[in-house]
């Protein structure tokens, strides 16, 4: 029985298991692909990781701008590399072909140094409501109010002002 390998910021991954965990962060994040045939560009684009897998022979390897599924099954190899931005550069490997996948984030107004931003939110577009509880009932801490409190408001002056 073999040790397990171990890896500090690049290498040569030929586990299966190894190979999804090191993708795992690319999830639901938009990247950049290259496709090379021996050391000719065949193919390149930026899409976004909607699926990776493992162990599933009827799943394949796809890119595509709208979407991109990694069957890790579908390469010989990963070799990663740590950029000096701290973000990970990533090879699949498969006989004189491999797909070099890198993070890519939108670009920002703010962007100036060229490096790594993190991925924004829009909020514009939602409305956020506040539920008091199940059922009628107040949740424990809410001021409770009887049923005369808001005929009263309506009533009496407004001391504030």
């Amino acid at each position: 029985m073999s040790s397990a390998k171990f890896f500090v910021n690049q290498g040569v991954v030929t586990s299966r298991v190894d190979m999804q965990n090191l993708l795992r962060p690319l999830l639901k994040q938009t990247v950049s692909y290259r496709f090379l045939r021996g050391r000719e560009l065949v193919s390149h684009g930026t899409g976004w990781v909607e699926r990776i897998v493992v162990d599933d022979p009827e799943m394949s390897t796809y890119f595509t701008p709208i979407s991109i599924s990694l069957n890790v099954d579908s390469f010989e190899h990963l070799e990663f590399d740590t950029r000096p931005d701290q973000l990970l550069v990533y090879s699949l490997v498969q006989g004189d072909e491999r797909v070099i996948i890198e993070f890519a984030p939108l670009a920002t107004e703010h962007a100036g140094s060229g490096g790594a931003q993190q991925l924004a939110f829009d909020t514009s577009g939602f409305v956020q409501m506040e539920l008091q509880g199940l059922g009628g009932e107040a949740a424990v801490g809410d001021p409770v109010m009887d049923e005369a409190e808001p005929a009263r408001r309506a009533t009496e002056p407004d001391l504030e002002a």
